[in-house]
């Protein structure tokens, strides 16, 4: 028996994951982040300040992983991290100067690198793929 691993929705979604990450990479290093950082800036975009475990809540990633995002992200000066006010042994994580000033030309990069993904989609076939996808990963949450 033969299989063919182009019919794995586990596999089709890794490509479709490393491709958007290596579309959204070229556009990133110039700017000055890597596309794993892309979610933790999205998040304290819309709400600085973020403890590590409210970021581990809004995040699926494994906890080792965002330690270390979070003190790349620290390092290249996209983030600050200072003591919480009312918890001693939280750190709460702040933008940079550096940080929010890469936030549009860093979101008009996620949209070049979407529109790199789904070049030749009409729209509508576009937003259908979405629903799926969105849908796909409501189920494999409730696994």
């Amino acid at each position: 028996m033969s299989h063919n691993r182009m019919d794995s929705a586990a596999y089709l979604s890794a490509l479709l994951a490393k491709g958007f990450s290596k579309s959204l990479a070229s556009r990133a290093y110039s700017l000055g982040f890597l596309p794993g950082q892309f979610p933790v800036l999205l998040e304290l975009w819309n709400e600085d300040g973020l403890t590590q475990r409210e970021l581990l809540d809004r995040l699926e990633v494994e906890q080792a992983t965002l330690a270390n995002t979070l003190g790349r992200m620290e390092r290249d000066g996209l983030i600050e991290r200072r003591q919480h006010p009312r918890d001693r042994r939280a750190t709460c994580n702040f933008l940079t100067a550096k940080g929010k000033s890469i936030e549009g030309p860093a979101m008009d990069a996620a949209r070049e690198a979407d529109q790199d993904l789904f070049k030749g989609f009409r729209r509508f076939e576009k937003e259908l793929m979405l629903e799926y996808i969105r849908w796909a990963i409501a189920n494999a949450r409730s696994l």
